[in-house]
């Protein structure tokens, strides 16, 4: 009736004369149509306007964040390769909104996801696993580089670092194990001729602490990157979080020990080896500190023998392959099978810092490398493994991640 009345003819007709109170009546009731009109046209206009932004229906429609940040809905991997992007907190803003789940990706706040999660912790029966399982979780490595301590502490929490999906992960596994392929300390002198070199303050093993990490081996190349003082402070700052170790030690004796850890009523072993250290004197000795050497496979060998009978299920993490190859290494093939003869149940290796393949050697499991779990790098793909133990059977499994920025999540 509004357009009609704009845009067709519009005749006066003679009328008599009326007195001067029904002239008001009619203006008013005149002026009521014209604003009631308006205000029906400015609803129609705001309406077709949110159907082209704010409802996507096909897949040529975009929504735009309030940032300015445009994304596709329809298009998980726009949304994935964005939350990559510098701009990361921009783009979790805009995933908070209710048609990002659309897709495929859900973000919250850290103080939210850190509510759910000590509510599922206080809840009864939250471990995944049932009865007369264990279930064992493996990642790669864990260096806590500036991008994650940003993260972290921008978040105020592991909430910055992991996300919801890959801490349910964690929490329902009775074991998690990863390389920390840093030390914990303030001490000690910088190795020589060294492109990189890692340490951390031991304040900051609360984090591998609020990852859910139970036990890391630090039998790697950079532990003793600012000399035998990093396994000393690492060894008591682990020690003080309640975070088993292996790998590495203030004397052969110490590095070569087996660590073993009871979980859905089974004994489950771990050792830790490198065969990627910078010269002899990384070696762990008689009387001086070092990781446990794997050069020369003879003494592994023999702690794996030994450990054997002490335990119900054993695993060997070793450090070892060559840097961003995907192809494991010939030598790595064949200690990983001597590893499983002399009675190992799973070899998990790390260092090459990107995905290797994970072989099967008489159905038992060569994992020849994870890649960088939480790093901060630019190698984004990673995995966990997850092995579930019952009635003397395990079951392997992969479950594939991405990481980037110091924040890594599901994939």
């Amino acid at each position: 009736m509004y357009r009609s009345y704009r845009q067709g003819p519009y005749r006066q007709k003679k009328k008599k004369k009326r007195t001067s109170g029904r002239r008001l009546r009619l203006a008013m009731v005149a002026a009521a149509v014209i604003l009631l009109a308006a205000l029906l046209g400015l609803a129609a206009w705001l309406t077709a306007g949110w159907s082209r932004v704010g409802n996507p229906a096909g897949p040529e429609c975009e929504e735009t964040a309030g940032n300015g940040n445009v994304f596709r809905t329809e298009d998980a991997a726009g949304v994935e390769e964005a939350a990559e992007a510098k701009d990361l907190a921009g783009v979790k803003e805009a995933a908070e909104a209710k048609d990002a789940e659309a897709a495929g990706y859900r973000y919250t706040t850290a103080a939210a996801e850190e509510q759910q999660a000590a509510e599922t912790e206080s809840a009864p029966g939250n471990s995944s696993a049932e009865d007369g399982q264990t279930v064992l979780l493996f990642a790669g490595d864990v260096y806590l580089s500036d991008y994650v301590l940003n993260a972290y502490d921008a978040a105020g929490g592991i909430a910055g670092v992991l996300d919801e999906g890959i801490r349910g992960e964690i929490a329902g596994a009775d074991i998690f194990m990863v390389n920390q392929e840093f030390p914990f300390t303030d001490r000690g002198q910088k190795a020589a001729d060294k492109q990189f070199t890692f340490r951390l303050p031991p304040s900051r093993v609360n984090i591998l602490r609020e990852m859910g990490v139970n036990v890391v081996t630090m039998a790697n190349n950079h532990i003793l990157d600012f000399g035998p003082e990093g396994i000393t402070d690492s060894l008591s700052a682990l020690d003080e979080a309640g975070i088993r170790h292996v790998g590495a030690g203030e004397n052969l004796e110490q590095a070569s020990r087996l660590e073993v850890i009871e979980a859905g009523g089974i004994k489950v072993g771990f050792l830790g080896v490198s065969r990627v250290y910078m010269d002899a004197g990384w070696a762990a000795g008689t009387s001086h500190p070092g990781v446990f050497s794997t050069y020369d496979p003879s003494a592994a060998l023999e702690a794996i023998r030994k450990a054997k009978s002490q335990c119900d299920y054993l695993v060997i993490y070793v450090h070892w392959g060559v840097e961003k190859e995907t192809e494991p290494q010939e030598y790595q093939r064949t200690m990983g099978r001597q590893y499983l003869d002399a009675g190992a149940d799973l070899v998990v290796g790390s260092h090459p810092h990107v995905l290797q393949e994970i072989e099967d050697y008489n159905g038992k499991p060569i994992v020849h490398s994870l890649g960088n779990f939480v790093f901060g790098s630019s190698i984004p793909e990673t995995e966990l493994l997850k092995v579930i133990i019952e009635d003397g059977r395990a079951e392997v499994s992969v479950i594939p991640c991405r990481s980037s920025n110091g924040y890594t999540r599901l994939r």
